[in-house]
C-alpha cells in the first residue's frame, strides 16, 4: 500500500475512543449545540408553581425533590449555545384559554433568562443566535407545541410572532380540524385550505412550520404547500423504532430535499420500539394498581419498583440516538439532522447516558467514533438549523409587501 493510500485510510478511519472527549470539547466550544426543543417552561409550571424566581437555575435542579433534567451547568457542560424553549400546553386546552395558557408559558421563558442574565439572552434570528454565541451566552428561542395554541385565528398567530415566537409545532397529541396528528384519528386529512393558510402566513411572518407530531398526510401535505424549509423539532426515523411519532423515509428524504431538517430526540418511547413495548406494559400495570404512570426509578411506587424488578428496562443509550442520526443523514443527507432532544418533557426517562442536557457530548463522541467528521458534527449541532432559520427569513423577507392573511378557522 502506498504511503498516500495510508494517510487517506487514517484520515478516514474513526478516532480511537481515547481522542474523542477532547476533540468533541473542542468542536462543541466552536460549534455548540442549538436543541430544538426543550419543556423546562411547563416542568417549572407544574412543579413549581410558575414560582420561576424561586427556581435555581444555576444550580443542580437533578436533585430537587421533583428531579428536573435541565439547568444551566448542565447545559453548558452539554455544549449547548442555542435553546428553543418549547411553550406547550395540553392539547385538551383549547379556545381562548389556550392561547391565555401559552401567553403564560412565553412569560415563564422571558422570566427565567432575565433572571439568567450573565447565562441566557432571548434570540429571534440565526444573527441573533451567533452574536449571543459570541457573549459566551446561551440563546434563547421560542416555539409553540401545537396549532391549537393560536384558537383557529391567524391574527393570534401573528401576535405570537410578534412576541419572539421562532417555530409553531402544527398540531400535538390530538388533530385539530385544519391538521392531523400522529396519534389521534384524521380530522383534516393532510391539510384543510385553513390549514394551508396557517402554512402560508407562516412563511410570510418567518415563522418556522414545525412537523414534528403531525400525521404522515399533514407532513406530506405542508411539504407540498410551504415555500420556506420546515423542522421536525424532536422526531425520530421510523425505520429504527416503528412508532407513529417517528418519520417514514419517504418524508425524511422529501424534508432533506426541500432544505428541511429533522432534528433528533431522545425519548426513549421514540429511540426503540423494544423500550415503548415495555413503558405500554408497564403503564397498564399502574393503571390496574391506581398508580400514576410516570413514576421512574428508585421513587417510583413500591408495587413499580416489584414490577420493574420482575420486568428489567431494555437499555437505551447514546448510540441507540445515534443510530436514528446515521440513518436520517443516510436517507435525507448530513445536512437534513439536527438534535430537537425533548429533556423536561419525557418524564424521568432518557437514555442511560444522557439523563440530562449534559449528555450531548457522549452522542457527539458516539457519532465521531462512527466516522463522523467535524465539519459534519458542526453541522449537525448547529449549521443545519441556522441554515433553515436563515432561510425562513429570506423567504419572509421576498414576502414583505404581501398583506397579511384575514382567514380564521371556520366554525
Amino acid at each position: 500500500m502506498s504511503l498516500l493510500a495510508v494517510l487517506l485510510l487514517a484520515q478516514a478511519a474513526p478516532a480511537p475512543a481515547t481522542e474523542v472527549p477532547a476533540r468533541i470539547t473542542r468542536l462543541l466550544e466552536h460549534s455548540p449545540v442549538v436543541d430544538g426543543h426543550n419543556d423546562l417552561a411547563w416542568e417549572i409550571r407544574e412543579r413549581h408553581d410558575a414560582r420561576v424566581e424561586a427556581v435555581d437555575l444555576s444550580a443542580n435542579t437533578a436533585a430537587l425533590p421533583y428531579p428536573m433534567q435541565t439547568d444551566i451547568p448542565r447545559l453548558k457542560r452539554g455544549g449547548l449555545g442555542g435553546q428553543f424553549w418549547s411553550v406547550w400546553i395540553p392539547a385538551t386546552v383549547t379556545g381562548p384559554r389556550a392561547v391565555e395558557m401559552t401567553l403564560e408559558e412565553i412569560d415563564i421563558v422571558r422570566r427565567f433568562v432575565a433572571a439568567n442574565p450573565s447565562a441566557f439572552a432571548m434570540a429571534r434570528t440565526a444573527a441573533d443566535v451567533r452574536r449571543v454565541q459570541r457573549e459566551g451566552r446561551i440563546a434563547s428561542l421560542i416555539g409553540i407545541e401545537g396549532g391549537h395554541q393560536i384558537d383557529g385565528r391567524l391574527s393570534v398567530l401573528r401576535q405570537m410572532k410578534a412576541l419572539g415566537v421562532g417555530y409553531m409545532t402544527l398540531t400535538h397529541g390530538k388533530s385539530l380540524d385544519w391538521a392531523d396528528s400522529s396519534t389521534d384519528a384524521p380530522r383534516a386529512n393532510g391539510l384543510t385550505q385553513f390549514g394551508r393558510d396557517v402554512v402560508a402566513e407562516m412563511n410570510r411572518i418567518g415563522m418556522i412550520v414545525d412537523v414534528s407530531h403531525v400525521s404522515d398526510a399533514t407532513m406530506a401535505a405542508v411539504l407540498d404547500v410551504s415555500k420556506a424549509p420546515v423542522i421536525a423539532s424532536h422526531s425520530g426515523a421510523r425505520a429504527v423504532a416503528d412508532v407513529p411519532r417517528n418519520i417514514p423515509d419517504d418524508l425524511l428524504r422529501r424534508i432533506g430535499a426541500a432544505g428541511g431538517v429533522v432534528m433528533a430526540n431522545v425519548y426513549p418511547a421514540f429511540v426503540s420500539a423494544e423500550w415503548r413495548a415495555w413503558d405500554q406494559q408497564r403503564t397498564a400495570f399502574a393503571k390496574s394498581q391506581g398508580l400514576a404512570t410516570d413514576a421512574y426509578g428508585p421513587k417510583s411506587p413500591a408495587p413499580l419498583l416489584a414490577w420493574d424488578a420482575a420486568h428489567p428496562m431494555p437499555r437505551v443509550t447514546s448510540a441507540n440516538v445515534a443510530d436514528h442520526i446515521d440513518h436520517i443523514a443516510r436517507v435525507a443527507g448530513k445536512g437534513a439532522v439536527g438534535i430537537g432532544g425533548d429533556y423536561d418533557g419525557i418524564g424521568g426517562t432518557a437514555p442511560e447516558d444522557m439523563t440530562g442536557v449534559d449528555g450531548y457530548p457522549r452522542l457527539f463522541a458516539e457519532l465521531a467514533r462512527r466516522g463522523w467528521s467535524d465539519a459534519e458534527l458542526a453541522a449537525l449541532a448547529q449549521g443545519n438549523v441556522l441554515r433553515v432559520m436563515e432561510r425562513v427569513e429570506a423567504v419572509a423577507a421576498s414576502q414583505k409587501s404581501m398583506p397579511p392573511v384575514d382567514a380564521t378557522e371556520p366554525d
